[in-house]
C-alpha cells in the first residue's frame, strides 16, 4: 500500500476538513503515514486567510517537495487561487478544489500515476448555493468540506490529532460582508449542518476519547438560520453537553449574540462559559467602514450582560490595527475599550490589503510605519491587560481538563489559542477533569494546585 500524510495549516476548521480527507483516503485504500514519517504523497491543507498564512502554506509545499514526495495542495489557498497557484507553484503536483474532496483518492492516484490534473478556475462560492438561506439545505451544488454524512454506518472522519479535545464543525461559510475579509468568496455561503449529524459525530468523538468538543464555524451565532430555526444552537447545546464532559462555542459575532444564546452558553451545565467574540475594533466609524456593527459603549454593555449571568466567564477577541481611515482618535477609542473590557485573551493583527476585498480599494490608507507602531502599542497594552485579568483569578477554583503534555485548560481558556494551566507537583492523568485552586500566574497562563482528583 502506498502511503499518504496530511499537513494541516490554519484554523480548527481546517483540522476537521483534514480528518474528512483522511477518512476518504483510508476508504480509497491509502495508508496514512505516522506523524513525522516519510510518505509517497504529502497532502498540504493550506490556509489562505492572510499574507503570513499564505506564505507558510507555500513554504510547506516547497519543503515537502524538496524531500522527494509527490505534493498535493488542498484547502483554502488552493481553493482561492486554483490555476493561478498551480502555475506559480510547479512544485505542487496538483492543486485541488473543495469539489475534488469526494474523489480525493482518485485524484492522488492520478498524481502518482503521472496523469495531469488541471487546476480549477476559482469561482465565488457564494454563487453556488441559493441566495435564500432557508433553501440552501435542499440540494447543494458544491461540496462543503467537513460536512460529511454522520448518520450512516460510520462517521466520515479519521482523527489525525489525539488528546481529549477535538473540534466539531457546526457550519461552513459566511453570509456577512466584512470589507476586510475574503473568506466568504472561497468558503461560500453559510451552511449549517443538521443537528442529527452533529450529534452523531459528537458521539463518535466521545467514543474515541474526546472529553471537550470545540464547536467551530465561520460564524456560530448564525447556526440554524438556514434550517429555519434561529434558536437551533440553544437547543443543541444541552444535547451536546449530555455527550461530552465540556462543550465550547467559538467564533461568535457580537452583533448577532442574542440574549437567549448568552444564557445558553453561560448557564447550561457542561457548556463552558466562554465567549469568543469577534470585535475587530471599537470605534464606530471604523466598524462602519468594516461593514460591522457596534462601538465601544455597545460592546462594553454586551460584556456587562454576559458577566451578569456568568461573572467568571472567559472572553477573548481579535483586533485589527491600521484599517484604512483609522485616525488617532479611532485608535484611542480602541485602546480605551481594551482598558475596560477585562478580556482573558486578545489577538492583535496589522491590517493588510487582501485580494478581492472591498477594503483593498478604500482610500485613506494608514502608512505602514504607523500601522506597525499601532500594532506594537496595542500588543503591549493587550499583553499587560490580559495578564492583569489572569491575576484576578488568583485564589479562585477552576475546573481543568488535562492534556497530554502535562498542562490543562480551564473553562475560560480555549486550547491552543488562549493561555493554559500548569500544576504544582505532578500533573494529573491526561484526559482527566480536575478542580484546582489558582495560586500563581505567568502572563496569561495560570499555575494551580489540584483540590479534587479527576474523573
Amino acid at each position: 500500500m502506498r502511503t499518504v500524510s496530511l499537513v494541516t495549516l490554519g484554523c480548527a476548521r481546517n483540522e476537521v476538513d483534514s480528518d474528512e480527507l483522511a477518512a476518504r483516503l483510508g476508504d480509497s485504500g491509502w495508508r496514512l503515514a505516522e506523524p513525522g514519517a516519510e510518505a509517497d504523497v504529502v497532502v498540504v491543507n493550506t490556509c489562505g486567510f492572510i499574507e503570513a498564512a499564505k506564505k507558510e502554506s507555500i513554504d510547506t509545499v516547497l519543503a515537502a517537495s524538496g524531500k522527494g514526495a509527490k505534493v498535493v495542495a488542498v484547502g483554502c489557498m488552493a481553493e482561492r487561487y486554483g490555476r493561478e497557484l498551480a502555475d506559480a507553484l510547479p512544485e505542487a503536483d496538483a492543486v485541488l478544489s473543495f469539489d475534488d474532496y469526494p474523489e480525493i483518492g482518485d485524484r492522488i492516484e492520478d498524481v502518482v500515476g503521472g496523469r495531469t490534473h488541471s487546476a480549477h478556475t476559482p469561482r465565488d462560492r457564494r454563487t453556488l448555493l441559493p441566495i435564500t438561506p432557508v433553501r440552501r439545505s435542499a440540494g447543494q451544488a458544491a461540496h462543503v468540506p467537513g460536512h460529511g454524512p454522520a448518520s450512516g454506518p460510520r462517521v466520515l472522519r479519521h482523527r489525525l490529532g489525539g488528546g481529549p479535545i477535538a473540534p466539531l464543525k457546526l457550519a461552513s461559510g459566511c453570509d456577512r460582508r466584512c470589507t476586510f475579509c475574503a473568506i466568504p468568496s472561497f468558503r461560500g455561503a453559510f451552511v449549517s449542518r443538521p443537528p442529527a449529524e452533529i450529534l452523531a459525530e459528537a458521539e463518535w468523538l466521545a467514543g474515541h476519547g474526546v472529553r471537550e468538543l470545540v464547536l467551530v464555524s465561520e460564524n456560530s451565532t448564525s447556526y440554524g438560520k438556514d434550517l429555519g430555526d434561529l434558536q437551533a444552537l440553544e437547543k443543541l447545546l444541552p444535547q451536546l453537553a449530555a455527550v461530552a464532559d465540556r462543550v465550547r462555542v467559538s467564533y461568535l459575532q457580537p452583533a448577532e449574540l442574542r440574549p437567549g444564546l448568552v444564557e445558553a452558553i453561560a448557564g447550561t451545565p457542561g457548556v463552558a462559559p466562554y465567549f469568543d467574540l469577534s470585535f475587530q475594533h471599537a470605534s464606530g466609524p471604523v466598524l462602519r467602514r468594516m461593514r460591522r456593527f457596534g462601538d465601544r459603549e455597545r460592546f462594553l454593555q454586551l460584556l456587562e450582560r454576559i458577566r451578569a449571568v456568568a461573572p467568571d466567564a472567559g472572553v477573548r477577541s481579535n483586533f485589527i490595527a491600521g484599517f484604512p481611515g483609522e485616525t488617532d482618535a479611532d485608535f484611542a477609542e480602541l485602546k480605551l475599550f481594551l482598558e475596560h473590557a477585562r478580556l482573558d485573551a486578545a489577538g492583535v493583527f496589522e491590517y493588510s490589503d487582501e485580494d478581492g476585498t472591498e477594503a483593498a480599494g478604500l482610500p485613506e490608507k494608514v502608512p505602514a510605519t504607523v500601522r506597525a507602531e499601532r500594532v506594537e502599542e496595542l500588543s503591549v497594552l493587550a499583553d499587560d491587560l490580559v495578564s492583569r485579568r489572569a491575576e484576578e483569578r488568583l485564589g479562585t477554583v477552576v475546573e481543568v481538563l488535562v492534556g497530554t503534555a502535562g498542562i490543562g485548560w480551564a473553562a475560560h481558556q480555549a486550547p491552543e489559542v488562549d493561555g493554559h494551566v500548569t500544576f504544582i507537583g505532578e500533573a494529573p492523568e491526561p484526559g482527566s477533569l480536575v478542580r484546582a485552586e489558582v495560586v500563581g500566574t505567568h502572563g496569561v497562563d495560570l499555575e494551580a494546585r489540584v483540590l479534587i482528583e479527576g474523573r
